[in-house]
């Protein structure tokens, strides 16, 4: 693969190295690592790259990968830039035959999502959005739990994403992650929404195997001379007639990433936090609650296929992110070879994900600026 961002002083380029590193299936053999060819070059060093892959324009590395022969050039590029550097990247990309890794959200507006789905479907290549908590191996088996009937039909979900890193005005310091993310014109029409609100649509609508049909938003900008949003919460209706509330929050004190989902049927429910991401927790209307483990025998194939270690040993958020990396990878080989993917190995948010998220963010902030609150959730 080659990585488009990334560099020495980037965050989710160092996470997405040691994911795809994990299972020994991709090599990382280019990269246009950073906007700044200097840091570009050093990074490229310092990762063992050889020199004439090192590149400081990607536009460039992706014309120049594309002319060498099948046997050497890359399969993929995986895009850890910043929101406003996701589409053009992206759809070069694919216009030259590559597949993409790319972190969400998926593109700057929804026009250009709707525009790389259309070219993803012409080309038949793959895409991987990185919503790294579908990776979580009780998280797949919460959706394969739901998916049996098991818990009758589905009737109401919560999902909920505090963060408190952006309690104060940290922008204001110059400090590299809370600039880009706080600033209209990196990161999009929405901040917390498109940050982490996205995330716990994602894992609302893939848990449940559920599509939102209407919202009614609440947007906030809580610290003082932020420019995009840092809190919200929405009310939910599903396409089942399942009701549901989603919060996100940036400005909650204290916390770190405490995903949580739980969602209820006729006969009980279902709860996954990320703070105990090994466990999940069924509860029966009518029997005591059963707790589910990451690594036991009784768990379905989708979860024991996302697992690496026995019962007891703790995976989190690495491993998450190295088992979407695993499927996308064992996809774009099988297909390379002509051959079909197993069921387990598609298990990842691609483009429709990618285009139903750039969705949640227009229409919350629609709803969020208007007086008529409940609105349809429209493409």
């Amino acid at each position: 693969m080659a990585m488009i961002g990334g560099g020495k002083d980037a965050f989710i380029g160092a996470v997405h190295r040691i994911a795809m590193n994990m299972d020994g299936l991709v090599e990382l053999v280019a990269g246009s690592l950073s906007i700044n060819p200097e840091i570009a070059v050093e990074s490229g060093k310092m990762l063992f790259l050889d020199e004439d892959r090192i590149y400081t324009d990607y536009k460039v590395m992706l014309e120049k990968e594309a002319a060498m022969p099948a046997d050497k050039r890359i399969d993929f590029v995986s895009i850890v830039t910043p929101n406003f550097v996701h589409f053009e990247p992206a759809m070069m990309a694919l216009e030259k035959g590559f597949n993409v890794v790319i972190e969400k959200p998926i593109t700057f507006t929804l026009e250009q999502a709707k525009q790389l789905k259309a070219k993803l479907e012409e080309t038949g290549l793959s895409l991987l959005l990185c919503h790294t908590y579908n990776g979580y191996p009780m998280v797949k088996q919460a959706k394969q739990f739901l998916k049996s009937g098991a818990l009758g039909k589905i009737r109401k979900v919560y999902v909920e994403y505090p963060q408190g890193w952006l309690s104060t005005y940290l922008e204001g310091t110059g400090q590299t992650q809370a600039s880009w993310r706080t600033d209209p014109k990196r990161s999009g029409k929405a901040g917390s929404m498109g940050d982490i609100g996205t995330h716990a649509f994602n894992l609302a609508e893939y848990v449940t195997g559920l599509e939102v049909t209407q919202l009614c938003a609440d947007i906030n900008i809580v610290v003082e001379g932020r420019m995009l949003d840092d809190d919200g919460a929405a009310f939910l209706k599903f396409n089942n007639g399942a009701t549901g509330v989603l919060m996100a929050t940036q400005i909650g004190a204290g916390e770190e990433n405490n995903v949580k989902i739980r969602v209820y049927g006729e006969k009980g429910g279902i709860e996954w936090k990320h703070e105990d991401s090994n466990t999940l927790l069924v509860k029966w209307l009518d029997k005591p609650a059963e707790i589910y483990r990451t690594g036991a025998g009784y768990n379905g194939s989708f979860a024991a296929h996302s697992t690496r270690v026995p019962a007891g040993h703790p995976e989190g958020f690495l491993e998450a992110f190295a088992n979407l990396y695993r499927n996308f990878a064992l996809t774009v080989s099988a297909k390379l070879e002509g051959e079909q993917p197993k069921e387990e190995w598609l298990d990842f948010p691609s483009v429709n994900e990618g285009v139903r998220g750039m969705a949640f963010v227009e229409n919350m902030i629609e709803s969020g600026k208007s007086d008529v609150k409940w609105r349809e959730f429209t493409l």
